[in-house]
């Protein structure tokens, strides 16, 4: 048994086990959203301060974090992380003020952070010669792993209530990582070389320096950019398809019947799973920065579609799928691009410095509401939302790419 746990495979499925576990508070908090309104009638935009909160408290520990998993290995931080996330969710389900209900999103951020970062760390340490495709694996579980739980959930909200929903759910899945979490090894040396063709540091880079290399702060606004335009499809899509009118508006696809809403919310979870390992797998073979800007420029793309066509119901489940497909890769190419250019020795820690944007990117998000009461429809924040990807898209290949080339030149 113990051979088979240092097995760097076994290591991979049980990283991408905990992330389908955590997956639901990030993916999974639209549908909540409005029955807590309907009930405490705190208003959306207080309401989705909780959103924020989580992604806050999720992403700007997750370098301390990584510094411990770097230091004592990945088992106590993804143990504390299942605590966390079955704590957080029981205290949604009694939550009856926002301070609360914010109280739960921070300590459900802090699981989260716990497992994402430690899950995250370990693939990039275990698959030297296949980041991208093993990052892309573990946070396609991130992903994709909300699409299992979003008709239950949904079934569970509408029959039992949101309270039950929180606290059935948080204690399930927070159960399962605190008990996979036990499996879980850090290598004790380089497992593969890393393959010539890919770009990569001779020597691996402290945290201090990577916080002094232009590099990194090329990838951090990149990363904020197309961050911050996914956040917000996510944390409003109810709220869009509420809009559009087409939220439940039965939509029949590939033999299923399901109003439009939870149709989208189930398919564009496989989405975005299924672009993780797809573009991190692609990364391996035709290099980051090139994957990044044939993302980006279908994330723009994508976008300006669905303002288009998204409100009508099947376009509206269609286009949401190509919206996270072309968002979905962000989980795999940064943090792989980032351990390619400083290298795997505190990969959790500098990936997790990284992932902070993800935090600064969420403030973004409670800006929609008031644009939208400005506007009187969605069309600005999505034009916003273009702007971001093009603009990431235009320096991942003009810029990034020949400054990561004169970087490793140096080295």
């Amino acid at each position: 048994m113990t051979g088979f746990l240092h097995n760097r495979w076994a290591q991979l499925f049980a990283g991408i086990v905990c992330m389908v576990m955590i997956s639901s508070l990030q993916h999974g908090w639209t549908l909540f959203v409005h029955p807590i309104n309907e009930k405490h009638a705190w208003g959306r935009a207080a309401i989705q301060i909780a959103f924020t909160v989580f992604i806050l408290s999720e992403t700007l520990l997750v370098p301390f974090e990584g510094w411990v998993v770097d230091r004592f290995g990945p088992r106590p931080v993804a143990l504390a992380g299942g605590v966390l996330v079955a704590v957080a969710w029981s205290l949604n389900s009694v939550a009856d003020s926002l301070p609360l209900l914010y109280l739960g999103a921070a300590l459900g951020g802090i699981g989260a952070g716990c497992v994402y970062g430690t899950c995250l760390g370990s693939a990039l340490k275990w698959f030297p010669d296949r980041r991208g495709l093993a990052a892309g694996l573990t946070v396609a579980g991130y992903g994709i792993g909300s699409a299992f739980t979003i008709i239950p959930m949904h079934h569970t909200i509408e029959h039992h209530g949101y309270e039950a929903a929180f606290l059935w759910f948080g204690l399930g899945q927070g159960a399962m990582i605190c008990l996979v979490s036990l499996a879980l090894r850090k290598p004790e040396a380089e497992v593969l070389a890393i393959p010539e063709r890919l770009p990569h540091a001779v020597h691996d880079h402290k945290p201090g320096e990577v916080l002094r290399s232009p590099l990194f702060w090329i990838l951090f606004a990149m990363s904020l950019l197309v961050t911050a335009a996914g956040l917000t499809f996510t944390a409003n899509l109810a709220g869009i398809a509420r809009s559009f009118g087409v939220a439940d508006v039965p939509v029949s696809l590939v033999g299923l019947t399901l109003p439009a809403l939870t149709f989208a919310l189930t398919l564009d979870r496989v989405a975005n799973g299924i672009a993780r390992p797809l573009c991190g797998w692609l990364s391996d073979y035709i290099g980051r920065e090139n994957t990044m800007f044939f993302a980006f420029t279908l994330g723009a793309l994508s976008i300006l579609a669905f303002a288009r066509w998204g409100n009508e119901p099947v376009m509206f489940v269609l286009l949401v799928c190509l919206v996270f497909f072309a968002w979905g890769e962000v989980a795999s190419l940064f943090p792989a691009t980032c351990t390619d250019y400083f290298g795997s020795g505190y990969a959790t820690t500098n990936a997790g410095m990284l992932h902070t944007a993800k935090g600064f990117a969420a403030m973004l998000v409670p800006l929609a509401d008031p644009l939208v009461r400005a506007t009187g429809d969605w069309q600005l924040v999505f034009a916003l939302a273009v702007g971001a990807n093009a603009v990431a898209a235009f320096l991942g290949i003009a810029v990034l790419r020949p400054m990561r080339a004169a970087w490793l030149r140096r080295e």
